[in-house]
């Protein structure tokens, strides 16, 4: 294998797809014969092998992924979990064997293996890499296919992407098993994460009858695929860290909307403003106070809880949040309060007042780096009546991390789920190539977030959420 090969694979990541054999699909009762070969014993019909939410995130992304093919499908079928498939799987990831099997099932199966170790993927990350094979191949249109189709693979291997986006194949069928000890092509891997997929009908390798799937109609050719090799297995050593890179997930991009007009949360104020001033629209959380506010003139009234026609800076100062140079202050607004009372902190005197009004407090602004990876959610989840994120600085060069790892839900307003770095610069706020800072606001979840491709990154729509909230994201002024 090639060291630019093993450059581009993931750390304790290999990849394996069933070679094209010979179509042939047994009827139900052939097929459970067949199977009932590799039972463990007369439990395992009731024995899950794989986790229910892990079957669901498999099948959910199957037929995304099948959904989103380039050019649209016309015959592309809807995929469903199959019992006796997964069964199966089950019985041959259980021998710990990296290799395809069995021999008496892979003429009227498809099979698609894959195997880690160290830290913790889901199996959607394993669907992901087989999919984003996409990036190597080309679909070859009826045209082409005289006298032959062209074998349209540029890199090691793309049957890992056809077997999943196999217009006809309508069945899939996975288990997870965790070998203590297995050999992978004579690396002794322990304690290693082994997922296999059967498909049924299998992707039929000797003719195009069904070739991946028909843009219009379905034609009919022959052509002779490049047998599959260890060398075009994707096997991968361990890199440098900075290495350790997977393909992002290739989209059909939709039509580009509006480029989004850059808005900031931080509002720059003077030291007289007044909260009552300038806290009319959503964007009341963060301000920009200029140096030398000590000996301005501005009032404040009160002590901790502060009435709303004080000066934001002073109290600022006075509370000690920042002093006589200036800096960045959050606001929370508090609601009525029956008085205010009088104090002198830091410099600054406020004064009494002993009629109930609108209150605020003030806090003090924290900056915090993030990788590419980071979300709302575990940063500063919504709470009522405010959660005060960080100014957040993200690095350069998210913007092609793979979505299964970074992704962005949402336009405008996004999923809180969503990866930081990454929305930004969906959201044109920073650019990919400097990364930069960014200011969060988190809110309440909306009832649908609406994908879009924005400054090279493709967000995704999320209909009725069950769980999590929004945010919003701002630029920050240089």
């Amino acid at each position: 294998m090639s060291l630019a090969l093993r450059r581009v694979i993931p750390w304790g990541l290999v990849l394996l797809v069933c070679g094209a054999q010979g179509f042939l699909l047994p009827n139900a009762t052939q097929l459970e014969r067949l199977l009932s070969r590799y039972q463990r014993d007369g439990h395992s019909r009731v024995r899950r092998a794989i986790p229910r939410e892990d079957k669901e995130e498999i099948l959910m992304l199957h037929n995304k992924l099948r959904g989103q093919v380039n050019p649209e499908a016309s015959n592309m079928e809807y995929m469903s979990w199959d019992e006796e498939l997964e069964r199966s799987a089950a019985a041959w990831a259980q021998q710990c064997l990296w290799e395809h099997g069995p021999t008496s099932l892979l003429v009227s199966i498809g099979q698609n293996l894959a195997i880690h170790w160290g830290r913790y993927r889901s199996p959607g990350f394993h669907v992901q890499s087989w999919y984003d094979e996409v990036k190597d191949y080309t679909y070859p249109y009826p045209q082409e296919c005289n006298p032959w189709c062209p074998e349209r693979c540029s890199g090691p291997m793309c049957t890992h992407y056809t077997q999943i986006v196999w217009a006809t194949t309508t069945r899939v069928g996975c288990a997870v098993h965790t070998c203590p000890r297995i050999n992978v092509w004579g690396d002794l891997w322990e304690n290693a994460v082994y997922l296999v997929c059967n498909y049924s009908p299998k992707m039929d390798g000797n003719t195009l009858t069904h070739f991946v799937w028909s843009e219009v109609a379905m034609w009919e050719e022959t052509f002779n695929p490049t047998p599959e090799t260890e060398e075009t297995n994707e096997v991968e050593t361990v890199p440098l860290p900075e290495e350790t890179w997977v393909q992002p997930r290739a989209v059909r991009p939709t039509k580009p909307s509006r480029a989004s007009v850059v808005s900031y949360m931080a509002q720059v104020v003077r030291c007289d403003t007044k909260l009552r001033d300038r806290c009319k629209g959503s964007t009341c959380n963060r301000y920009q106070c200029p140096a030398g506010c000590l000996n301005n003139k501005a009032k404040i009234f009160g002590t901790i809880f502060y009435e709303s026609e004080s000066s934001i800076c002073r109290a600022a100062i006075h509370y000690g949040v920042i002093d006589d140079n200036g800096g960045l202050v959050d606001i929370t607004r508090n609601g009525r309060v029956p008085f205010f009372v009088k104090s002198e902190k830091h410099g600054v005197e406020s004064l009494s007042k002993y009629k109930a009004s609108s209150s605020f407090t003030v806090s003090r602004v924290k900056v915090q780096d993030v990788d590419c990876y980071t979300t709302v959610a575990q940063l500063c989840p919504f709470e009522k009546p405010a959660t005060h994120c960080p100014r957040v600085l993200c690095p350069a060069n998210c913007k092609d991390q793979p979505s299964y790892w970074a992704p962005v839900f949402g336009s405008n307003i996004y999923t809180d789920s969503s990866s930081i770095c990454r929305t930004a610069v969906h959201a044109g706020v920073i650019r990919d190539d400097l990364g930069g800072y960014v200011d969060l606001m988190p809110i309440d979840k909306k009832k649908n977030y609406v994908g879009s491709l924005r400054n090279g990154v493709q967000s995704e729509s999320l209909r009725t959420p069950r769980d999590g909230k929004a945010f919003r994201i701002f630029a920050v002024r240089q």
